[in-house]
């Protein structure tokens, strides 16, 4: 949703109490809404952007409403009082979960979410203090000046005012360096850790954040129904959290509003419709709906809320400050060579992937990482930039052995490196693809990110982006999804966000496969260009006219050992190069 559309928003929910006629029925209902929208925006983070699976978001506002409940009921707490205490059990309980959750991948997340879901439900129903399976009553409502707010009109601004509250400011994260953070999880862990991202420590981040929502809405549950117990807070109502967040857009902040409305007024609906037409000898409700939200599904496969922004013309691209002053430029080391690998072994198993490699590159070289498929190509790339670890051997950047200090540090040290296979993020536009690659050259953290304290450093990261896309020949695209360009233009994409780190070393994997002839020119000028700038290349290529006319050194591997070095005129005349890859009859 623009942002000059929020106030209309806000003042046409302003005004539905206030239509003639309408029950406190519709506005009870809109206040359910509501408290769900609040759980479903929190997984929009987490699933929709993360790429986080929880099906156990109602447990934590089981968290929030009962730590109200017993501080209100049993120690006489003003309502309001409780929430910072309900927040902060809750976000100690996201803190504890996650840092065990966080840690599992594919489809050991959800599964161990519905575990602790299933666990907290039970926990809540056998404790003597909350009232085991009765629960909390008698739980005070929310009073303002004096006023109680126990009639749901009264309630209902208090509820759509957090609701709106928490899309700004989920917005105001997505539009940030964290908000990138966050959504390069979805890239995968070695993309986002060539930047300088520390994949755990977000997802910990997004987790917490999203259980924080949810406890705020179970705060407001607890209010609001005066009474708790553990079934609201079970894994059935987490699975319909879920539903909430796919159904109305998994990448959608505004599209949590709209699937929670869906879910919430399809269940009501289908509760006072179906016994009427078929009768109340079976529950053919629970059928109905599971039916109804499958056919949703298969029409709207990406969600409501971007069929339904579709019918809007969209809004123009965000201008680019140009004029922003620049980030700071990294100091150069004086070492020489920039890297240098001595014997360099990995083995997997009983299968040696690189067998005592040794090479160097000198600063302001570029140097080439040659040989067959399997050579062990990728995998020297890998060992150089720490997404695998050595055997035995070393590698030293600038004069400081890097093996093991994770690639985390190593990125920050100033190598930048692209991929064989492109690791962009297809949804996001080329400028935030590449101003991922500026992520360590910013500092603005989380809070910073939520209530648009970023806005400085945002503009001076983006015009950092804006530089290198233009600096590759790819400015008219820059608005464009990365997801949207040829095979080839996203490579050079890879290469503007390596580049966006200020590298003092810029490891390209394969750099000029899928190019046309003319991009492949104007790659090589580029390389050179940044060989008289004082960066250090290596690159794996298989088009040995692009590498015969651009690099000062050659690095031959077959089968992971190293066969032949030397400049390229040597090169093209060695025996054992001839054999094992360039052909011997050529």
């Amino acid at each position: 949703m623009r942002r000059a559309a929020i106030p209309l928003f806000a003042l046409v929910l302003a005004l539905v109490p206030l239509i003639p006629g309408i029950s406190s029925f519709w506005i009870t209902l809109l206040d359910n809404i509501g408290l769900a929208a609040l759980v479903a925006m929190g997984l929009v983070l987490l699933t929709g952007v993360g790429g986080l699976t929880s099906f156990g978001q109602a447990a934590f506002c089981g968290f929030a409403a009962y730590t109200s409940a017993v501080l209100t009921t049993q120690y006489g707490f003003n309502p309001w009082a409780t929430l910072p205490f309900a927040l902060a059990v809750t976000g100690l309980a996201a803190v504890i979960l996650g840092l065990v959750t966080v840690r599992l991948s594919g489809h050991f997340l959800p599964l161990g979410t519905i575990c602790w879901g299933f666990s907290l439900y039970y926990v809540f129903a056998n404790i003597e203090m909350l009232g085991r399976h009765d629960g909390i009553s008698g739980i005070p409502p929310l009073s303002l000046f004096g006023y109680s707010l126990i009639d749901p009109r009264a309630v209902y601004y208090v509820i759509w005012a957090f609701v709106i509250a928490a899309a700004l400011i989920t917005a105001n994260l997505l539009d940030s360096r964290e908000g990138r953070a966050i959504r390069a999880l979805r890239g995968g862990r070695v993309a986002a850790e060539a930047f300088g991202i520390n994949p755990a420590w977000v997802k910990l981040k997004v987790f917490v954040y999203a259980a924080l929502l949810a406890g705020l809405s179970g705060w407001l549950y607890a209010h609001v129904q005066r009474a708790v117990n553990p079934t609201p807070f079970g894994i059935n109502p987490g699975i319909e959290y879920l539903f909430m967040a796919v159904l109305g857009g998994a990448g959608q902040v505004w599209g949590a509003v709209i699937g929670a409305g869906l879910v919430v007024m399809l269940k009501d609906a289908l509760q006072r419709i179906v016994p009427v037409v078929f009768g109340t000898s079976f529950p053919l409700e629970t059928v109905v709906y599971g039916v109804a939200l499958i056919v949703i599904l298969q029409v709207a496969r990406e969600g409501l809320w971007p069929r339904l922004a579709a019918l809007v013309p969209p809004a123009p691209p965000p201008d680019v400050d140009l004029a922003a002053e620049p980030l700071p430029v990294r100091t150069r080391s004086a070492a020489t060579p920039i890297l240098s690998l001595d014997r360099a072994r990995k083995a997997f198993g009983g299968l040696v992937a690189v067998n005592d490699v040794s090479f160097a590159v000198e600063r302001g070289d570029i140097v080439a990482l040659i040989g067959p498929n399997g050579a062990g190509k990728s995998t020297t790339f890998n060992l150089i930039t720490g997404v695998l670890g050595l055997t035995s051997g070393s590698v030293t950047f600038a004069g400081q052995k890097i093996a093991g200090i994770g690639p985390q540090a190593i990125a920050s040290l100033g190598i930048a490196r692209s991929f064989q296979h492109v690791k962009l993020l297809p949804e996001m536009s080329v400028l935030d693809n590449v101003a991922l690659g500026a992520h360590l050259r910013g500092s603005q953290g989380f809070l910073a990110g939520l209530f648009r304290l970023d806005r400085a450093e945002e503009r001076r990261l983006k015009a950092e982006a804006a530089r290198q896309i233009a600096r590759v020949g790819l400015a008219e695209h820059m608005h464009k999804p990365a997801g949207s360009l040829a095979l080839g233009q996203q490579r050079i994409v890879e290469i503007a966000r390596a580049l966006a780190l200020d590298p003092e070393l810029l490891l390209l994997d394969e750099p000029a496969a899928g190019l046309r002839h003319f991009e492949k020119t104007a790659l090589a000028d580029l390389l050179r260009q940044l060989k008289g700038e004082g960066v250090s290349v290596l690159l794996v290529e298989h088009d040995m006219g692009f590498v015969m006319n651009l690099t000062d050194h050659i690095v031959v591997l077959d089968f992971g050992t190293r066969i032949a070095e030397g400049p390229p005129a040597i090169i093209k005349k060695d025996p054992a190069v001839l054999a094992a890859y360039l052909g011997a009859a050529e």
